[in-house]
């Protein structure tokens, strides 16, 4: 619709960045929580999400003087620290928590509708949306789906380590290299080495479908050269 406006979107920075910053405070409080006191600790966009989800979830007012939750929040411990994260996981994502959706039954795609439905967001946003809600909602003692919980700790292990990659198939690349930096590779050519350049960057998002033959592609591209290294 011409002229609607979007809604703010909810935090999407990394939980761990978030509670780091929050804990940090324990040391001294600013008046005001600016560019000048995180651009040191944090990346410009890291910075700006953080912002973003300080002031989503009452932490700071639009100038980014802390509020009096923020103060509490940084000294309470126990129970009073769980229960202002319950407060502010209920404000911030009450559209989850005080409508027909059921974050107790519910499936990881009928959270990303939901998240779809309330802010049109999509693809990584929408990830990162999500991964921040549950993480909040584990520090405030709300019960999630397992359907939800299930399928994020399965996503987070799709992008670790090899070890995922090699059990997705058994063939005869069960042992494939990771990449080393390029001026690490023995006595390849010059034209070897603009080849590799042009190879597509390793990407963890990736499927383990494709992250499997990028890995075989690489392998081999890294065998043919230590051959020629051997001639």
């Amino acid at each position: 619709m011409v002229g609607e406006r979007r809604k703010p979107l909810p935090p999407y920075v990394s939980y761990r960045t978030f509670r780091n910053f929050v804990d940090g405070l324990q040391e001294r409080m600013p008046s005001r929580i600016d560019r000048s006191y995180w651009g040191d600790r944090l990346s410009g966009s890291s910075g700006t999400q953080l912002m973003a989800a300080l002031r989503s979830l009452g932490l700071i007012d639009a100038s980014g003087t802390p509020t009096g939750r923020l103060k509490l929040l940084v000294s309470a411990k126990g129970e009073q620290r769980t229960a202002l994260f319950r407060e502010m996981t209920s404000e911030a994502f009450g559209f989850l928590l005080q409508g027909s959706f059921d974050p107790q039954s519910a499936t990881y795609a009928q959270l990303q509708e939901a998240f779809y439905n309330e802010f049109r967001v999509i693809g990584d946003v929408s990830r990162k949306c999500i991964k921040f809600f549950i993480a909040l909602a584990s520090e405030a003692g709300i019960p999630l789906s397992p359907f939800i919980t299930q399928r994020l700790r399965s996503t987070r292990a799709s992008t670790g380590t090899r070890t995922v990659i090699k059990r997705t198939r058994v063939g005869t690349n069960r042992h494939l290299v990771v990449p080393p930096e390029l001026d690490a590779i023995p006595v390849w050519t010059s034209w070897d080495k603009m080849l590799l350049a042009k190879f597509p960057t390793f990407d963890p998002a990736w499927s383990d479908e494709v992250k499997l033959k990028w890995f075989e592609a690489f392998n081999e591209l890294l065998k043919q050269g230590l051959t020629k290294g051997e001639k």
